[in-house]
């Protein structure tokens, strides 16, 4: 297939989704830009509140500002000592003050003397007190913590950090922000370029509406279409089915999503589809349908996607076949039989025009005698007529395949099954026998045994060989689900079908060694009331 563009007017779904991502990127990094300055400018105002309220006890606990501001002029010594405090701490100044508010130091020599501006809060009560404020040194964060003597607040201590300095501080450290930011935004933009990328792919470069439309056309011609279809992936899970493929595998609702393995589907077909070959023409047996089933690889852009399988049933063409089959046989056995009485007549005649008449009408009586003895043991046998002409051909297809058939037992007229599984059950195991014994070397004698017994509650079929058998291991897969008609060499088809009748009626169907050397095959079946008997 080929790629298609998006639509004229319409922007591939990947286009869309790359630029929405970047968007979300682009915004969701401004915002992370913005909370990291509001986060640390937050922080910078806390740590400078912290450190001026540090320095401002460590100052009113110092047992040198407890005596001079009890001195007569606390100026003279205060201040040189407030200085270097505010040199060494780092902080924009360091007042000492009356509790009246009256200033003994300040970097400004100008205001030693003048009334502190700001608030104090509840320091003259004996408690650390912060906060913003503007004074004669600008916009600050500051601490008024109280002096005690002798448990009594004798002075207060205000130490302040200009806001504007840290600001230039916050300023020197955006350049480290911006740069995690970009970071951040490349890795996000690069991350969206490769999703959009990978998405492009997957989507063929189409938009959203064209999607849309695809997938409502794919969905409109599954259901339209007679045969069952089923789309897997390439780790073989399924993606689309239709109907019919539901109704003919008994596929469960929410098949779409699950792996092939779960679905219980025949493990040839699994096989194909997990080895990436084509199967045409398959045929199975699920439960009473006989279904064909095909698989082939699907390709995009000489790219494996997946694998496509159809499935159609058979079921009911396979049951004319099979009775086309049986008059296909019954025909070549009357055939073989015309052949050779083809045969006796001209020994008949050749020995009439050689004179020898009497040994002419004793070969005719004795052949004839040997026929109807042998056809009327058979009837007599079987009471069903179409099954005693099935094994009248069977006799007759036998004896020119040179084939050693014994039919024994009885049958009367009424059976727990119609004449039309009758001859499908004793048909298909008696093909199965011949084609067994067919494969032997030509030293080993071919025998074939049927034994019949039955009533009108219940019927036992016998059918031994003189082939190879069956492996053990094998047996199981005769009568398992789905076993291929050319599980072994197109002979598992009969057997499906034999399968289904005796599933059909609730009988059962054994495989075990046959003392003829071959396999024995028994089916039995019984009515309902039968079954529900005690034994």
């Amino acid at each position: 297939m080929r790629r298609r563009a998006a639509e004229p007017g319409e922007s591939p779904v990947a286009r869309q989704i790359l630029l929405l991502q970047v968007a979300v990127v682009v915004v969701l990094v401004v915002t992370a830009v913005a909370l990291a300055a509001w986060d640390a400018r937050h922080d910078t105002r806390e740590s400078a509140r912290a450190q001026a309220t540090a320095v401002a006890r460590s100052v009113a606990d110092s047992p040198f500002v407890r005596n001079e501001v009890r001195t007569a002029d606390p100026t003279e010594r205060l201040q040189p000592f407030a200085e270097e405090v505010r040199r060494d701490t780092g902080t924009d100044f360091v007042v000492v003050m009356d509790t009246d508010r009256t200033r003994y130091t300040h970097p400004d020599t100008a205001q030693i003397g003048k009334a502190f501006i700001g608030d104090l809060g509840r320091a003259p009560q004996g408690e650390a007190f912060t906060q913003e404020y503007t004074g004669t040194l600008g916009l600050s964060v500051r601490a008024v913590v109280p002096v005690v003597a002798d448990g009594d607040v004798v002075a207060l201590v205000a130490v302040g950090i200009r806001i504007d300095r840290l600001d230039r501080q916050l300023v020197g450290d955006l350049p480290g922000i911006s740069l995690a930011a970009g970071a951040t935004l490349l890795a996000g933009l690069i991350g969206a370029w490769l999703i959009s990328r990978r998405l492009r792919r997957q989507t063929h470069g189409m938009g959203e509406r064209e999607i849309t439309r695809m997938y409502e056309y794919y969905r409109a011609v599954l259901g339209a279409v007679r045969e069952g279809l089923l789309l897997v992936d390439s780790d073989q899970r399924v993606q689309l089915v239709n109907d019919e493929a539901r109704r003919l595998l008994a596929l469960p609702d929410d098949v779409e999503g699950r792996s092939l393995d779960e679905l219980g589907l025949p493990p040839g077909l699994v096989a194909a589809v997990e080895q990436r070959i084509s199967m045409a023409d398959q045929t199975y047996v699920l439960g009473q349908q006989v279904l064909v089933l095909s698989t082939s690889p699907a390709y995009w852009d000489q790219a494996e996607v997946g694998a496509v399988v159809t499935v159609r049933d058979r079921t009911e063409l396979q049951a004319v076949t099979g009775e086309l089959d049986l008059v296909r046989g019954l025909t070549e056995s009357l055939r073989s039989q015309n052949h050779e009485a083809a045969n006796r007549l001209h020994t008949i005649v050749s020995l009439v025009e050689m004179g020898r008449v009497d040994q002419a009408v004793e070969f005719a009586t004795s052949e004839l005698e040997v026929a109807q003895g042998f056809a009327d043991e058979l009837v007599s046998a079987v009471d069903e007529p179409v099954l005693a002409a099935l094994l009248l051909g069977k006799t007759a297809q036998a004896a020119e395949r040179g084939i050693d058939l014994d039919i024994t037992g009885s049958l009367p007229a009424e059976l727990p099954v119609d004449a039309r599984d009758l001859v499908t059950l004793v048909g298909n195991l008696v093909d199965n026998a011949f084609d067994a014994v067919a494969e032997t070397r030509a030293t080993t004698p071919q025998r074939v045994r049927v034994n019949l017994a039955g009533d009108a509650d219940a019927l036992r079929v016998e059918v031994d060989d003189s082939g190879s058998g069956i492996a053990p291991e094998d047996r199981a897969h005769v009568l398992e689900r789905g076993w291929s008609s050319k599980a072994q060499e197109g002979r598992g088809i009969g057997l499906a079908m034999v399968t289904q009748v005796v599933s059909r009626h609730g009988g059962t169907l054994e495989v075990t060694d046959s003392p003829l050397g071959g396999a024995r095959f028994v089916v039995g079946v019984r009515t309902p009331a039968e079954q529900a008997a005690p034994r």
